[in-house]
């Protein structure tokens, strides 16, 4: 009489392992912050059509979106790689596009644009460069790169609510200066960390990096 032995195939349980894994990163703090990133292109088109007061939901609703995501996954122990990628690419992506399209429909001034763009593309080069040069870093924003992020935001928020609230436009331009100031301060900031993780001669890993 012969007997029946199952073995599980090696793709089957690679298959499997696939899935686990899809499940653990597909985790709610991550929809909340793919649900951030597709109001991105809905904020542009606002804002291209000039209609702030739309774009100033849409950017409420995502800085809103953006503490839930946090706090989710802090309380409910859901945070991932995956979502510590996602998340700051989120907010760059709305950064970027707000202060894109408002310096091209001269709501703010245009050096104001590309000191906060270089800054950006600044770290993504930075990242690139230790990633191809094998250090590894972890991404631990400093307290001037939040201040910085804050203020970033605070301008937007301030352009966007100037019409509902006449009697914050006089804070525009010192608040433009000041934003200005702390971007160029921080892009030294990234400089200065760059240049030290390049100037090691062998990898080191667990670098903390300001994001």
């Amino acid at each position: 009489m012969s007997h029946f032995t199952w073995a599980p195939d090696a793709n089957l349980l690679r298959c499997l392992s696939n899935l686990f894994s899809m499940r653990r990163t597909i985790t709610i703090p991550n929809l909340i912050t793919a649900l951030r990133i597709i109001l991105a292109p809905i904020f542009i088109i606002y804002l291209i059509n000039e209609n702030l007061a739309a774009a100033l939901v849409i950017f409420v609703i995502a800085g809103v979106s953006d503490g839930a995501d946090g706090m989710v996954a802090r309380l409910f122990n859901q945070k991932s790689r995956l979502g510590s990628y996602l998340d700051p690419l989120a907010d760059k992506l709305l950064l970027v596009a707000s202060f894109v399209v408002l310096g091209w429909k001269k709501f703010v001034p245009v050096w104001l644009t590309v000191l906060v763009i270089s800054r950006d593309v600044m770290i993504l080069l930075g990242v690139l460069i230790v990633f191809l040069t094998r250090h590894s870093f972890t991404a631990n924003p400093s307290i001037l790169s939040k201040l910085t992020t804050c203020l970033q935001l605070l301008t937007v928020f301030v352009v966007l609510a100037r019409d509902l609230l006449p009697s914050v436009v006089h804070l525009l331009t010192p608040l433009f200066w000041i934003t200005g100031l702390f971007t160029v301060v921080s892009g030294l900031h990234y400089m200065h960390y760059w240049f030290g993780i390049m100037s090691e001669e062998a990898p080191r890993g667990g670098d903390s990096a300001p994001t």
